[in-house]
């Protein structure tokens, strides 16, 4: 894909979501602009969150090279609000889009092994992420944690909640805590399958769940 393109992030999966502008220069993205979208308001925020960056930067949706979307795992609502969005903006002006997981997001940030998100009811998404293998995303409980022995190496997290309930199980892992990731992250993280064409089928695009007991061998993104 060509240098100088303007890549769009939408990230909608957290309490907060972020919408990014950026441009690929050699490789990587020079950030052109962020916005933050309170949760409560993504319904209607979004897509006027959107514009709003564009119209900031000057830019028109058929300037952009392409979408990158968090897809989740996170809030249902939020997942759903952003993935369509995307897939609208994606659809009316023939754009690519590379779809990343929120997990393997935090694993890259905080430069971990393991990444953990609040599934809520007393469960949490789990990421794993050893060089040399495919990366595991899977839903899990204390007691499953617990029966493997628990957590170890370097662990991303970035709410409280997540990091107190590491320290109650058994194992001592090195838990960084770290700021939620945003969209500005996204599209640092995805460029490289932007880059390489490694893109989502968008009429088949949909949110990334990640709800029940199997795990999910995911890739990259």
């Amino acid at each position: 894909m060509r240098e100088g393109g303007l890549l769009l992030a939408v990230d909608s999966c957290g309490v907060e979501g972020s919408v990014a502008l950026g441009r690929v220069v050699e490789a990587e993205v020079e950030l052109l602009g962020e916005s933050r979208i309170a949760g409560g308001a993504l319904s209607v925020g979004l897509v006027s969150g959107i514009a709003e960056l564009l119209a900031g930067a000057g830019v028109a949706v058929g300037d952009l090279a392409g979408i990158v979307v968090v897809s989740g795992p996170g809030t249902f609502t939020g997942i759903r609000i952003g993935v369509a969005a995307v897939k609208a903006l994606a659809e009316a002006a023939g754009l690519p889009v590379v779809a990343v997981s929120r997990l393997a997001l935090l694993a890259e940030k905080g430069e971990a092994r393991c990444s953990i998100l609040d599934a809520h009811r007393g469960q949490v998404f789990c990421g794993f992420y050893q060089a040399g293998e495919a990366a595991r995303e899977v839903l899990m409980t204390a007691g499953e944690v617990n029966a493997m022995g628990g957590f170890a190496g370097r662990v991303a997290v970035c709410e409280a909640a997540v990091a107190q309930w590491i320290d109650e199980l058994v194992g001592e892992p090195d838990v960084v805590q770290l700021a939620a990731p945003t969209a500005a992250d996204a599209l640092r993280y995805g460029v490289s399958d932007w880059r390489a064409g490694r893109f989502a089928d968008v009429a088949a695009l949909d949110g990334y769940y990640l709800r029940g007991a199997d795990a999910k061998v995911a890739g990259r993104g």
